[in-house]
């Protein structure tokens, strides 16, 4: 494996005036955390052309004659856990023809680098239904080198079944200071069974999830595919057949409708990249409509 660093590697091919877009966005991600502006009350202060006129205080302005602010403290070191499904599942193919592996790698990659530019701490819960990694909330480049590294070693082809509720509810039991959770997974989870475990999670903390799409077995050029989990390959005429692919597509239409419907439920944003190329512009999307949800 190369020892080139990964956020040197996700800085060169990003698109800069993209990654600030996004990461301005995650500023107001991470004020929707705490009380307020999530920033420590500091004191009271005339009001200035040019502040915010959301911090005014009315009841303190009305006895003062005049605007009074109230300024605060911003909050530093904020905590973020990446919680990463690393199951065979991720081994499949994306709508892109890259390995779903490494699109969520790049989601986490992307996630990260946002996260040293801000200071952020960073933890990781990471895992599938024999495995669990976990690696407290610290800063600094070398720390979420480390992360990601880890992240590369689990998402292989070979590794076990996919259990995304072990992953929540090692989250859940761990984290005591409230935290942007970013749950990467594939698109057919969090499922109904994950539903009572991001209830409580999202009672503490606030939570993305960043998911990968599937190629549908319609997809894709000639040859038989295959199923990562072993079951029987499905040959090329099969796929071939516009019934089966149009039943297939709207079989998939229906379970991202269902996964959409169960996380709108629970105040939890998500979005869907089927790419690398589509994360940054995925997340860039979805601190949007966050920011809108709070305004």
């Amino acid at each position: 494996m190369s020892t080139a660093s990964r956020l040197d590697k996700v800085r060169a091919r990003l698109d800069l005036p993209r990654v600030r877009r996004a990461s301005g966005l995650l500023d107001g991600r991470h004020r929707s955390i705490y009380t307020g502006h999530g920033q420590d009350f500091d004191d009271m202060v005339e009001y200035h052309p040019g502040d915010d006129v959301g911090d005014i205080d009315w009841k303190s302005s009305a006895r003062a004659g005049h605007p009074i602010i109230r300024r605060f403290v911003r909050e530093s070191n904020l905590s973020m856990v990446l919680a990463v499904d690393t199951g065979r599942n991720m081994a499949a193919t994306a709508p892109s023809g890259e390995r779903k592996a490494e699109v969520a790698l790049f989601a986490a990659d992307v996630v990260a680098y946002l996260a040293r530019s801000r200071g952020d701490l960073v933890a990781l819960v990471a895992g599938d239904e024999q495995r669990l990694t976990q690696v407290p909330a610290r800063g600094g480049t070398g720390h979420l080198e480390l992360l990601l590294r880890l992240l590369e070693r689990d998402l292989r082809l070979d590794a076990p079944a996919s259990d995304l509720g072990r992953v929540l509810d090692r989250t859940f039991s761990w984290l005591g200071r409230r935290s942007l959770i970013v749950v990467i997974t594939d698109e057919a989870r969090p499922g109904p069974e994950h539903e009572d475990t991001l209830r409580r999670l999202r009672t503490r903390h606030e939570v993305m999830v960043i998911a990968v799409a599937d190629a549908t077995a319609a997809d894709g050029g000639p040859g038989a595919v295959a199923d990562v989990d072993g079951g029987p390959a499905l040959p090329a005429f099969v796929r071939a057949d516009r019934r089966l692919a149009a039943e297939a597509r709207a079989a998939v239409d229906r379970r991202r409708s269902e996964v959409r419907a169960m996380l709108r439920r629970r105040g939890i944003e998500h979005v869907v990249a089927g790419s690398s190329d589509e994360v940054v512009d995925a997340l860039i999307d979805v601190f949007r409509r966050q920011r809108r949800a709070r305004g």
